[in-house]
């Protein structure tokens, strides 16, 4: 395993085996691309660090999948087309991909990634849409509008800071509706059956989305890439080699 860089050096990759990869992994939110290295040993593949994530530096401004798809896609375009793999918010990024360069993606296979909503989110309680309301006016601190939106927030939202804490609220509230539609790469989805993060009920309702999808799910395991859905990410993506 080595650092690779790619896109003329503004993109950094773990590489796994021999140049040019057939594979290429997009990490999930909070990780790197060092998710990826024992699962793909043996394979001749690159996981990338995604801006804001691992060694790569922070995005200068709010970026949405869109993107974090365009720098990908510069820098596969040079050895593509590969198998796609994408991971939770990779997996995102994989569709955005798959979807708008159909030339660039011979096989994807996603796991755990959040690309339908299975019921509406609800608004924010009335006790926390007041305190904004009184943040914004100037009658509550910012200080103390942080602390209510720590208690409010995901684990993966309080820890991000500054640009990319808005790049999560920005990407958590995106639709993917059209892009599963235009799929045409042979995929396979597995997932965890006890996954919370991306639940399983969700990821099956975006696999009938994608036309031919293959459904898997790995009994007893969750959102991250623990041994046993890793194995099945690793097989998922071998036979997408081989198809």
């Amino acid at each position: 395993m080595a650092v690779q860089a790619l896109a003329d050096g503004r993109v950094l990759a773990e590489r796994i085996g021999e140049m040019p990869p057939r594979v290429v992994a997009l990490h999930g939110w909070g990780r790197s691309g060092a998710d990826f290295t024992s699962i793909l040993g043996g394979l001749d593949a690159v996981a990338i660090h995604l801006p804001g994530f691992g060694p790569t530096a922070v995005p200068d401004s709010v970026w949405g999948t869109e993107d974090y798809a365009e720098l990908v896609v510069e820098a596969i375009r040079p050895f593509a087309p590969v198998v796609l793999v994408g991971h939770s918010f990779g997996g995102r990024i994989a569709v955005r991909i798959a979807a708008r360069h159909p030339e660039l993606v011979s096989g994807l296979v996603l796991t755990g990634a959040p690309l339908v909503r299975i019921a509406p989110s609800g608004k924010p309680k009335l006790s926390y849409r007041l305190a904004k309301w009184a943040n914004r006016v100037g009658i509550l601190s910012d200080t103390a509008m942080e602390a209510r939106r720590r208690k409010a927030g995901s684990a993966d939202y309080n820890a991000a800071q500054g640009v990319m804490r808005d790049i999560m609220v920005k990407t958590v509230n995106e639709n993917y509706d059209t892009d599963l539609a235009a799929i045409t790469a042979p995929t396979w989805m597995v997932w965890g059956e006890n996954d919370t993060a991306a639940p399983t009920a969700a990821g099956k309702l975006a696999s009938e989305r994608i036309r031919g999808a293959r459904w898997t799910v790995v009994a007893g395991e969750a959102h991250l890439l623990s041994q046993g859905l890793g194995a099945a990410v690793r097989r998922a993506t071998e036979e997408a080699l081989s198809s």
